[in-house]
């Protein structure tokens, strides 16, 4: 659950990032805490294979709203925003998709060949997100080691699923320090699903090679992924069985390198294809169906420029070109071309022998072809104190501002029929986030905390009006938001322990009195708590939990209550007779909650599931 690389050894470090993502400036007075860890207890989910996405609905730092369950679609929000606000980043590249938010996620990587993910908020996400106001969900490449495991696993609803995954890294001859490297991957699985109607099917196939040396990392990764799945009242709330038939490619090029002293440059360079079959009904597919085909090629690069032990500058880049080929979203127009240009310099000097400050001032830039440019100014003020004991404290103040622009879905259908209506007159969108937060670490226990306030400026959201229509439509709504946010770590002599609390509040205007109801933008808990666990009681045994209570806002078009409390439970033996093998039983929604995470969406039943791996 938690690891942690340091100068020298520590017990424990933070299960969320320190408060920079990538390397800060010069610090000759500060220790470097490289930190890589899980914010939830369970590393796997129940009913299908482990996903870029998989227990992001424990993590305290974001919001999942799921149909069918994460790994089929999830809409990842993160500090009261919508699923179109989050921006999901491998390397320095932001992976989008121009139809609509609802496939960000559809990232055909296995987990294994990343680090656990950064959420990038504020300063650090109006520097490094592209095309997402709110939140980033940021992924790094992680170095092949020589591994594998084989993975075999059945559950209830006729559920099963076969994995496997081999990597091997070995030396070059002749190149000191300088290691090739070549892993891949291969999952699959099915079942008849949790609720009546929502069976799935998904494969993945996935590759990378590498070459590392002491101060680089190339990485070239080829993924592919189908999921076919249903849902009643997927996406409309007439109590019929939809489906989707999803198909998603990825070719990635990273390249990583230090140089000098705390310089870095990263490049990434990706083309992602995605296909979306979408069935209203299964029992009459031809009543509707919409088919969509989107492209997007990708230029991206990012880093931090040391001039002296004072001065740097950090930066990041992206250029990015799409287009679509839809029966349903060809309004008007097809094709799109984003570009973003952050420039942030940062100045850092001692305090004390053990404090610092941090001060960073700096603007985004961000344009596209189609919409009216935007500059947005990024701020942040850092102090750092470390003690000798090792604890540390960590007191910020930022303001800084993000844009988007809509995608297809919004924009580019038609404006007056259908049961998902665009507004071809929404602008881009603007984010503005002040912010203080405190952070206190010591060797067996972390506290984060922050107070946000944020301005949302012509945020695209769908809405609702009971009339005969019952259609979606993309309306602009001004929102601000007040947020709390608490987050704990601890670790026992048998057991480490995280949770997580968020209040938030809102004030939202639409401009429009005869809006009934808002699917996404109002669908948020004003309080949210989670709490996870690992347990060690003896060498052959491991007990992990996570777990969720929420308190949603009211919702028109919720049934059954605005409130639940949902729990993953596993339980992993591993005899010692038998080295790299171990049985893993586990279930999520244990108390079978049917709470609707979508306002008139089903929620998800409950899973079971026994797994055997052996690993090498």
């Amino acid at each position: 659950m938690i690891r942690a690389v340091t100068h020298r050894a520590l017990c424990i470090s933070s299960l969320f990032l320190l408060p920079f993502y990538g390397n800060s400036a010069t610090e000759p007075e500060v220790e470097k805490i490289t930190v890589e860890g899980a914010a939830t207890a369970n590393e796997s989910p129940v009913g299908t294979f482990n996903s870029p996405v998989s227990n992001l609905e424990y993590d305290p730092r974001v919001d999942l709203q799921s149909r069918n369950m994460a790994e089929a679609q999830a809409d990842v929000t993160i500090r009261g925003g919508i699923f179109e606000n989050t921006g999901f980043r491998i390397g320095s590249a932001t992976i989008i998709d121009p139809q609509t938010g609802h496939y960000f996620a559809e990232i055909p990587i296995a987990p294994e060949m990343l680090k656990k993910p950064a959420i990038l908020t504020g300063v650090d996400n109006a520097l490094y997100g592209m095309n997402s106001s709110v939140g980033t969900v940021a992924y790094a490449w992680r170095p092949i080691k020589t591994a594998g495991s084989v993975s075999v696993g059945v559950g209830n609803n006729n559920a099963n699923l076969q994995r496997a995954y081999a990597a091997v890294s070995w030396p070059l001859s002749g190149a000191a320090a300088w290691k090739l490297g070549a892993e891949g991957e291969y999952s699959r699985s099915e079942s008849d699903g949790s609720i009546a109607n929502g069976d799935h099917h998904f494969e993945r196939a996935a590759g990378r090679i590498q070459l590392s040396g002491q101060q680089s990392q190339t990485d070239l990764f080829v993924g592919y992924q189908e999921k076919f799945f249903g849902w009643p009242n997927l996406y409309t709330p007439f109590n019929v069985n939809e489906t989707e038939d999803l198909e998603s490619r990825l070719l990635m090029f990273n390249h990583q390198q230090q140089y000098g002293r705390n310089s870095n440059i990263e490049v990434s360079a990706y083309y992602r294809k995605h296909l979306d079959d979408y069935v209203f009904s299964r029992e009459d597919p031809q009543s509707f169906r919409a088919f969509h085909e989107t492209k997007v090629a990708a230029l991206a690069l990012s880093g931090q420029h040391s001039v002296d032990t004072h001065w740097a500058l950090n930066y990041a880049s992206q250029f990015s070109a799409d287009d679509i080929a839809s029966t349903t979203l060809e309004n008007n127009f097809v094709s799109r071309k984003y570009s973003k240009l952050s420039v942030v310099p940062q100045y850092t000097f001692g305090v004390s022998e053990n404090e610092q400050v941090i001060l960073r001032l700096g603007a985004a830039y961000d344009d596209t072809n189609r919409d009216d440019a935007q500059l947005s100014l990024i701020s942040d003020a850092v102090w750092r104190s470390l003690h000798a004991d090792n604890t540390s404290q960590t007191v910020s103040l930022s303001y800084a501002q993000a844009s988007q622009v809509a995608g297809y879905t919004a924009i580019g259908g038609s404006t007056t029929s259908g049961l998902f209506r665009s507004n071809d007159t929404l602008q881009r969108e603007t984010s503005k986030n002040l912010e203080l937060g405190v952070s206190l670490d010591s060797i067996e226990w972390r506290l984060d905390s922050a107070v946000f306030y944020r301005w949302d400026n012509d945020l695209t959201d769908w809405t609702y009006r009971f009339d005969a229509t019952s259609a979606r439509v993309a309306n602009p709504v001004d929102i601000e938001t007040i947020g709390v946010e608490f987050f704990a770590v601890k670790r026992l002599e048998k057991a480490d322990l995280v949770a997580g609390y968020t209040y938030l509040h809102k004030s939202e205007d639409y401009r429009d009195a005869a809006i009934d109801a808002s699917f996404y933008a109002l669908n948020y808990p004003p309080h949210r708590l989670t709490f996870g666990a690992v347990w060690y009681p003896v060498t052959w045994l491991e007990i992990r939990a996570d777990n969720e209570w929420r308190k949603q806002q009211e919702n028109a078009l919720r049934n059954g209550a605005d409130s639940a409390f949902f729990t993953h439970l596993t339980l992993t033996y591993t005899p010692p007779q038998i080295n790299g093998f171990n049985i893993v039983l586990a279930v999520d929604n244990a108390w079978n909650e049917s709470f609707e995470e979508i306002p008139g969406t089903p929620g998800r039943g409950q899973q079971l599931s026994a797994t055997a791996t052996y690993s090498w």
